[in-house]
């Protein structure tokens, strides 16, 4: 038996470093942040050299998103909720149009605010509508997409083209939308309260509104020059009562609660203004709830 001679000056064998989640591949890369050993497969780039998936999970959560004003978190493209709401309304004017039109169409008949059941003739005859008094609930929220005329979508859906991605970038995409259905529905509870009981009404002027009050308290507190803005909404009072069947009902409701959400997100503390602007939801819809559910007993 023999035996290799011994140096007793020779460095002892190094095992090389292994990938701290795949023990059995070598690595020489370590992460530029925790130091640990990193394959191929687990290299991330980053500013300098590469990081560990642990350690780019870490710092992602440290990172705090970027909020609007009003607290929501950044759009990532301003004015897509504002698109969406324009082409849900063509597309169900259009519908309505080629199902029958003003009157006639069963999405009409379907979904027109109407305070109490009613009997209207249309393209298949004499019918029967349930109102909101009779469990219609959804009409409060339907009647705001669908429209009288060319004239009267284009009208509306040119407003929330100008004034809706601007809030939308302001509040962010949900508060936005929250913002905007809500106001739509308080618009109806008006109209329902207010309203002769068989009066159908429809359209999304109420909402639009409601988008007209927000801006207007909104810029009012970043000491913008609102005399624009309250001419415009004067033009569109005028014109709510000069010309006729025009609901001045859903647009004083839409108008009222545009300027209540407007003051929430507008005046709230920065560091409670979360709570306070959800709390005003929470009222409006209290509201709109209690006020529904009076005006039902009434008529029944």
């Amino acid at each position: 038996m023999t035996q290799p001679p011994y140096d007793a000056g020779a460095a002892p064998q190094q095992v090389p470093p292994r990938c701290y989640r795949h023990p059995d591949r070598e690595t020489y890369i370590a992460c530029q942040r925790c130091g640990r050993p990193i394959c191929p497969d687990c290299m991330h780039p980053a500013s300098v050299g590469y990081q560990c998936p642990d350690c780019v999970r870490q710092g992602q959560a440290q990172v705090r998103q970027a909020r609007t004003s009003a607290g929501g978190l950044i759009p990532g493209k301003p004015g897509t909720v504002s698109l969406t709401l324009i082409g849900i309304n063509v597309v169900a004017y259009l519908a309505m149009v080629a199902t029958g039109g003003l009157g006639d169409s069963p999405l009409w008949a379907w979904g027109v605010m109407l305070g109490d059941s009613a009997v209207y003739q249309t393209a298949d005859g004499i019918e029967l509508l349930r109102g909101v008094a009779d469990g219609a609930y959804w009409r409060l929220l339907t009647a705001a997409f669908l429209h009288a005329g060319i004239l009267h979508i284009a009208f509306n859906m040119y407003a929330l083209y100008l004034f809706g991605p601007v809030l939308e970038r302001y509040l962010g995409t949900v508060r936005y939308l929250i913002a905007y259905l809500t106001s739509a529905v308080a618009a109806s509870v008006f109209v329902y309260v207010l309203s002769p009981p068989n009066q159908p009404t429809l359209g999304a002027s109420g909402a639009i509104f409601a988008l007209f009050g927000m801006a207007l308290v909104i810029m009012f507190k970043q000491g913008q020059d609102v005399r624009g803005l309250l001419m415009l909404v004067g033009i569109n009072v005028v014109i709510t009562f000069a010309v006729p069947n025009i609901s001045w009902q859903g647009h004083l409701g839409g108008f009222v609660a545009g300027l209540l959400l407007g003051a929430a997100f507008a005046y709230a503390p920065r560091a409670r203004r979360t709570l306070v602007q959800y709390a005003a939801f929470g009222v409006i819809w209290v509201a709109i709830v209690v006020v529904t559910a009076l005006r039902t007993l009434q008529l029944n």
